[in-house]
């Protein structure tokens, strides 16, 4: 059925053995599909293959059957659909291992589910693997999932975004579960920058939280965060409409209100008063949020986006302003009309 025929048995590889990484891999392995699991870190795999399961960061849940441990990064790029599960400051120096170990196939399928932009560059996770591995088949998955409500089996929905059609229905049937619906798109920009900006409005609400602010204020941060997300992804190339579905309002919502979201976590303790050090020194994982502040204000700086919200949060994280200043000057901004977008 040509190479990517539904009828193949399919094999999936995952680079990155993080909560959503290993996720996915006990997700995927409970359907009977054969999944290698590859961390970074050497260590990190012998833990997990001498207990069968991820302590470090899915405590308590035992790998089914066909979840393998995979120690050689070479070894573990034989399949032809492979998930890049790493933090997005991470990426393109594992997309450079990637590259030096393994020749790579035109009929590979790159996943990346990683949400962030690239400090440096500016980049986003697709245009990452695109600019280091060339000519392969790329695709997003994204959306508002806490990584242990999938896993409790709670209804969950999420989105595959990738510019082949037959690529894409292939991994709507793979990640599609009883519990797990996957919607298709082809708005990658859309989809990556949803899933990147709404980590900073979490912050924003986290410190909110902190605060001991109310319903009102979250409501307000969340629904004028999105406006200004909206605005930066528009002139970004994306499609506005994809920010007010899944991976951009459905997304934004569960990570600025789960009590599990790791950036809602970090800006409540800044809230508290605690410094952003000391806070992510506590902290098994990566917040992605408050690398992506950094490139999303940088973003708006070069872009003349307005985003009153991000640079509040910037000078909160990185100018040691208080955040209670922070919020008093948000609402001393010029009175005008609402605009959405």
């Amino acid at each position: 059925m040509g190479a990517y025929g539904l009828s193949m048995k399919e094999k999936v590889s995952i680079i990155g053995a993080g909560s959503w990484g290993t996720t996915l891999g006990v997700v995927l392995s409970k359907k009977g599909i054969p999944v290698e699991l590859h961390s970074v870190f050497k260590e990190h795999n012998l833990l997990m293959q001498k207990e069968c399961s991820n302590r470090l960061f899915l405590k308590g849940v035992k790998f089914p059957a066909p979840l393998t441990i995979n120690s050689s990064l070479k070894n573990t790029l034989k399949n032809q659909i492979i998930i890049i599960a790493i933090p997005v400051k991470f990426v393109r120096e594992v997309l450079r291992k990637v590259k030096m170990s393994a020749p790579l196939h035109k009929n590979k399928i790159f996943v990346s589910v990683s949400k962030g932009i690239e400090v440096a560059s500016l980049k986003r996770p697709s245009q990452i693997i695109r600019q280091e591995l060339g000519n392969v088949t790329i695709a997003v998955f994204s959306g508002p999932n806490i990584a242990k409500e999938v896993l409790r089996g709670v209804p969950s929905t999420s989105v595959i975004a990738c510019k082949d059609k037959s690529a894409a229905k292939r991994l709507q049937i793979l990640f599609t579960t009883s519990t797990l619906r996957v919607y298709l798109g082809s708005d990658i920009v859309g989809v990556e920058l949803g899933g990147a900006l709404k980590n900073i409005i979490a912050i924003a609400c986290g410190i909110a939280d902190g605060l001991g602010l109310g319903t009102n204020t979250k409501a307000a941060l969340l629904t004028r965060g999105l406006v200004e997300i909206t605005r930066l992804a528009k002139k970004m190339g994306a499609h506005p409409q994809t920010l007010w579905g899944l991976t951009g309002l459905g997304d934004l919502t569960t990570t600025c209100f789960s009590p599990h979201s790791r950036n809602r976590f970090v800006g409540e303790q800044i809230g508290k008063g605690k410094k952003v050090s000391g806070v992510v020194e506590t902290m098994k994982m990566v917040a992605e949020g408050l690398e992506t502040v950094k490139s999303a204000y940088k973003l708006s700086r070069k872009l003349g986006v307005e985003m009153p919200i991000t640079r509040e949060v910037y000078n909160v994280l990185y100018k040691n302003k208080f955040p209670k200043e922070a919020v008093i000057d948000l609402m001393k901004r010029p009175l005008k009309a609402e605009k959405i977008g």
